[in-house]
């Protein structure tokens, strides 16, 4: 297989993992949850969780990467034997989460072909006022083929790029991908704060509202502030690709002589301005939706998919003849940001076949995308043909995403914590991060994160996201 690949310097290592990082959690997610948890409230609380939890995180994985040459699955074997079986759950996770994730993938590039058609021609398919997106929507998701055909072309494109290699495919592509979706990402924002009636919208996102932390007598309650932070440690978590394998194998490909701790902290600005910016984009422009429409505002931020692919139409057809342009360009910017985020997992499950099976990347990434191809049949087809079959009440995208984000990953990222801060022990990393004589000038805050913070919250994570799910003491976040 020859020598391991590397990034070309340290600005292509920190675009790869921002790459990675900015991705559909920032635009749909993070939106819904600061406008539901007191916008300015949560970004400060989440910004606080950034610099101390996920810079923890995402500092050990690539210290395990760096320092082991390897990808997740072999990286904790090769550190401690009985280990190793971290190193095998880390690895099912981006194998499960990118045949999905491609299917969403393929759901953007139909609303990129809509909005193209509708630009160019003057069509349109969701009716006047995007008043029938919901159909629309459910139209395409519940279609025999659709949905398969168009993930199938998402994964096709990303195994283009992984195929080519670490600099000429990944780094390039990030080195093009990634400039054109901050521009476009400030060019829509900037449109929408200059809105005329966008400033309440506004306050309602930046301004700190401490009615999230009230209970219904006006009281200080601490069970809302909880699920505060835990709402925020979770899209922490997600945001920064943590506990996917994505760091430890992007953390592989990077040069000893390049800093990790400044890579990390360089990271953590690129994807929190895209998460605030993703709010400045959406928050606004669906609050005066929400004003003009007589709908409850948390109720219009609805999470995930109805957002993004039924809300925002409706938005953006309010604009008038621009707002075609405007959900063109938008969903050109969400395109790239999943194609950015799926590439790097895709790039976490090849590296695993190359180091385990000894495979040529070629026909590691041929292998890895049938693999995916194969997977993401039962997500594509899970709300049309077989949307009568169900996992423990879920239908298969659901329950994939549930298997991955609520137990797999918060279980991974307890597992390291404790392997490093306990079994390994913290200095290993430090070790690694000081190379060269560089100063850990966080080295005290990491040590006491790793061995007793970060696993108590990734733990609080875990059984919060069960609840959640399963409904258990009433808990939602």
């Amino acid at each position: 297989m020859g020598a391991r690949a590397s990034w070309s310097g340290q600005l292509a290592f920190v675009l790869a993992a921002a790459a990675s990082a900015i991705g559909l959690g920032n635009l749909w997610r993070f939106p819904y949850l600061a406008a539901r948890y007191g916008g300015g409230t949560f970004i400060v609380v989440y910004l606080a969780l950034v610099v101390t939890l996920g810079f923890t995180l995402m500092l050990t994985e690539i210290a395990i990467g760096r320092k082991t040459q390897q990808s997740q699955l072999t990286a904790y074997s090769r550190l401690h034997g009985a280990w190793g079986f971290v190193g095998l759950l880390g690895t099912v996770v981006p194998v499960l989460i990118t045949p999905y994730y491609c299917v969403i993938g393929g759901w953007v590039l139909y609303y990129l072909k809509a909005y193209a058609v509708m630009a160019f021609t003057g069509a349109s398919p969701m009716g006047e006022a995007a008043a029938q997106s919901g159909a629309f929507f459910s139209g395409f998701i519940s279609a025999p083929f659709a949905p398969f055909g168009y993930g199938m072309l998402f994964v096709a494109a990303c195994s283009g790029v992984i195929v080519l290699g670490v600099k000429n495919g990944i780094e390039k592509s990030n080195l093009v991908m990634m400039p054109v979706l901050f521009v476009m990402a400030i060019a829509i924002s900037a449109y929408v704060v200059c809105l005329p009636g966008s400033g309440e919208g506004l306050k309602y996102y930046l301004v700190p509202n401490l009615d999230c932390l009230r209970s219904a007598d006006g009281s200080f309650s601490l069970a809302l502030l909880g699920k505060t932070v835990l709402g925020a440690m979770g899209q922490m978590f997600y945001s920064l690709s943590l506990a996917m394998g994505i760091m430890i194998t992007y953390g592989s490909y990077m040069k000893k002589s390049d800093s990790i701790e400044r890579c990390v902290r360089r990271i953590e600005v690129f994807d929190t301005l895209i998460a605030v910016v993703a709010g400045l984009m959406i928050i606004p422009v669906v609050y005066m939706f929400a004003v003009k429409s007589g709908i409850p505002v948390k109720e219009a931020m609805n999470a995930g998919p109805g957002l993004m692919f039924i809300t925002l139409p409706q938005v953006f057809a309010t604009l008038g003849a621009v707002g075609t342009w405007v959900g063109l360009a938008f969903f050109l910017l969400v395109t790239f940001a999943a194609a950015t985020s799926a590439i790097s997992l895709m790039e976490a499950c090849v590296a695993s076949v190359c180091d385990v099976l000894k495979l040529e990347r070629k026909s590691a990434t041929f292998f890895t995308a049938a693999l995916i191809a194969f997977l993401a049949t039962f997500s594509a087809l899970g709300y049309g043909p077989w949307k009568a079959v169900t996992v423990f009440g879920m239908q298969f995208l659901d329950f994939f995403d549930f298997i991955t984000n609520s137990a797999l990953m918060p279980v991974v990222a307890i597992a390291t914590c404790v392997f490093v801060g306990w079994v390994l022990t913290p200095k290993a990393v430090v070790d690694e991060v000081e190379e060269g004589g560089r100063a850990f000038r966080a080295k005290r805050l990491y040590v006491a994160m790793v061995k007793y913070v970060a696993p108590a919250f990734m733990a609080a994570v875990l059984v919060s996201e069960i609840c959640r799910t399963f409904k258990i003491g009433g808990w939602s976040i």
